[in-house]
């Protein structure tokens, strides 16, 4: 087993949740566990608590809340009292309290409360801090999938989160990658407050990846796969400290690992960064 390494955060969306990744994981010294509240059709907590619980305390498990149960399949509230007793069931369902529970992708409703938008991420805020005060979890963050909505909604009065989760890598846009940097700064997070999400854009298997070669981002590209070249590249598309990934497949898992040894030309990310801002038609490069 090797030592722990939090850079890596194994995600469960889309995860079957099979007990044989979390072996591998521990294995490869991933200690860091992903998953939310609606993965796996709502059933996220329960499973894993369910197939797995000698194995969930050697992990630093995160969830989210946000979204819940609904006529459709599910629906988005950010209402203070439903997120404080989403937190208090996350508990209950996974049998621990969680390390670190995510506001998750308030955006979604926030763009349906203006002109309130404001208070109502202040007040949601304000539920999961008091949820960490009560000690139904460790700490509290928020994950976005969008941050751009945020930046001007962001009370300085409010409980500030301790984690912020964005999409991090080569497939994701200016406009969220400097919505994101502008967040992280409101906020006064660093590197290590940050952590990225989805770095293949979905799919290492989409035809994008057959075009492209991401090793050019990397000092000494030729030791490792393109796959691994992107993967260590999401670490500064933006800055993040830890990358979750879903996957249920131990050995690119492995591989994801073997690339925390590549080092990234930060040039040649700046670069690659202001080429995107004239395609989006901002700043020259």
């Amino acid at each position: 087993m090797r030592g722990a390494d939090t850079r890596v955060v194994l995600g469960l969306h889309r995860s079957r949740h099979e007990r044989r990744l979390l072996t591998a994981a521990l294995d490869l010294g991933i200690t860091a566990l992903d998953t939310s509240t609606n993965y796996l059709g709502f059933r996220s907590h329960e499973i894993l608590a369910r197939s797995a619980c000698d194995l969930l305390p050697k992990f630093a498990v995160s969830t989210k809340v946000g979204y819940f149960p609904g006529k459709h399949g599910g629906e988005h509230c950010l209402a203070p009292v439903r997120l404080h007793a989403a937190v208090e069931q996350a508990a209950k369902d996974l049998g621990r309290e969680p390390d670190l529970v995510f506001l998750h992708n308030p955006e979604h409703s926030l763009r349906e409360a203006a002109p309130l938008g404001r208070d109502v991420l202040a007040q949601a805020c304000a539920a999961l801090d008091a949820a960490a005060a009560k000690g139904l979890c460790a700490a509290w963050g928020v994950a976005s999938w969008d941050p751009s909505p945020l930046l001007k909604l962001i009370d300085p009065k409010a409980p500030r989160p301790s984690v912020l989760m964005v999409r991090a890598g080569l497939m994701v846009g200016a406009e969220t990658l400097d919505a994101s940097d502008a967040l992280i700064e409101a906020w006064g997070l660093g590197d290590g407050a940050v952590w990225g999400m989805s770095p293949f854009g979905g799919d290492t298997g989409a035809p994008v990846w057959a075009r492209v070669d991401p090793r050019v981002f990397l000092r000494d590209g030729s030791r490792f796969s393109c796959v691994q070249a992107a993967f260590r590249t999401a670490y500064h598309l933006p800055r993040v400290g830890s990358v979750a990934v879903g996957t249920d497949d131990p050995a690119h898992l492995g591989e994801l690992v073997g690339a925390l040894a590549g080092e990234v030309e930060a040039r040649t990310v700046q670069k690659y960064r202001e080429l995107l801002r004239v395609r989006s038609g901002g700043q020259r490069a």
